[in-house]
């Protein structure tokens, strides 16, 4: 999971200027409820879980091309704390890095945030078995803000309020991992370390009257990483995922996807020889059972800078072994390193269930 700040930094393209050069700083306090979407963890719901967010923001005025495309949004870097509420969850940490659009006259703020997780109780055998949601101390974080802003109330001091939604879970890496959503109220101060600078004009930016549809194109990915399955002790087995699909560019942002998917799980094999063995009391199952899977999908990639977000659905038309529902998802961040070649991080998930953590590699021709 070091990899996804890895990503995430490749896409924020930092200029040679003062550290406190257009830049602001927030902190807020927050709390709120922990979103039961499994039965599995309702013994830890337990309080109302509450934290703090600190970040460190750096504006834009659009000296790049996607900034004025996106509205002068900010990027930055954040610092969470959340007391889960909860003996067996304990707390979690984050440190991630986001970015901040911008829409109401600049009032109205929506942050995407990702980056890496600690809690302070993970799953033990022995010491903690009734954690069922965190398998392992190191995670993914995710957060998702939209909240009211005003600046410079009081000379460089300002305020905002809003709702927050936040995400820990390592992606079934290790088992188990149910994770944990939080969604809350959050209310706090921001601080300009600098002037503000008035907005560059909609004329000397590089995207006025330029195209950027695109024919239809080919691309190959291949998606790898280890992975756990949900019984507890199986042990970590690599997975290999290969996807071919077109897409067709259709704007500055947007391009939608067509494909198929192959999918090549381990922990998937072992558990079906697990289970042929382990519930006599149910039908037969051929240990021998064909684990492999190979599922259709449509998507949509949304085009930032060399950065974009890719959202994916999809249904298996070949799954032998009834395993999890026939539906699945990925959302990831696709990194274009040039023209052709594209790296990247995603999550699979069957609805909001975990599968795998997916590091990518693939070509766009």
């Amino acid at each position: 999971m070091r990899f996804i700040c890895f990503f995430l930094l490749l896409s924020i393209e930092i200029q040679a200027q003062s550290l406190f050069d257009d830049t602001y700083i927030e902190a807020s306090v927050f709390r709120g409820n922990i979103y039961k979407h499994t039965d599995d963890i309702s013994h830890l719901i337990t309080g109302h879980p509450e934290g703090v967010l600190i970040s460190l923001n750096q504006r834009t005025y659009g000296k790049n091309e996607w900034e004025h495309a996106y509205n002068y949004p900010d990027y930055g870097m954040s610092f969470q704390y959340q007391d889960l509420k909860n003996t067996y969850l304990g707390e979690a940490y984050a440190l991630a890095l986001h970015y901040n659009f911008y829409f109401l006259k600049r009032n109205l703020v929506f942050r995407i945030s990702q980056g890496i997780g600690v809690t302070t109780n993970p799953y033990d055998r022995e010491t903690n078995h009734k954690n069922n949601a965190f398998g392992s101390r190191l995670m993914s974080s995710n957060l998702f803000l939209l909240q009211y802003k005003k600046e410079n109330i009081i000379d460089r001091i300002g305020i905002q309020a809003g709702i927050v939604f936040t995400h820990f879970s390592n992606g079934r890496v290790k088992s188990p991992n149910s994770g944990i959503n939080t969604y809350a109220l959050n209310l706090g101060v921001n601080y300009n370390l600098d002037n503000i600078k008035p907005l560059l004009p909609d004329s000397i930016t590089d995207s006025v009257g330029k195209s950027y549809r695109e024919n239809i194109k080919l691309n190959v990915a291949f998606r790898g990483g280890i992975s756990e399955s949900s019984v507890v002790g199986m042990g970590q087995k690599p997975f290999y995922h290969f996807g071919v699909y077109v897409d067709k560019r259709l704007g500055r942002k947007s391009a939608i996807q067509l494909g198929a998917d192959l999918f090549l799980s381990q922990y998937l094999k072992e558990y079906i020889r697990f289970s042929s063995v382990a519930f006599p009391n149910k039908p037969y199952l051929d240990p021998d059972t064909d684990y492999k899977r190979i599922g259709v999908f449509v998507g949509h990639e949304l085009f930032i800078n060399k950065l974009s977000i890719e959202t994916q659905f999809g249904y298996y038309v070949y799954k032998p072994f009834k395993y999890e529902i026939d539906v699945y998802q990925r959302v990831g961040l696709k990194y274009y390193l040039g023209t052709k070649i594209f790296t990247g991080i995603g999550l699979k998930t069957h609805g909001a269930r975990a599968e795998a953590i997916e590091g990518t590699i693939g070509m766009r021709i």
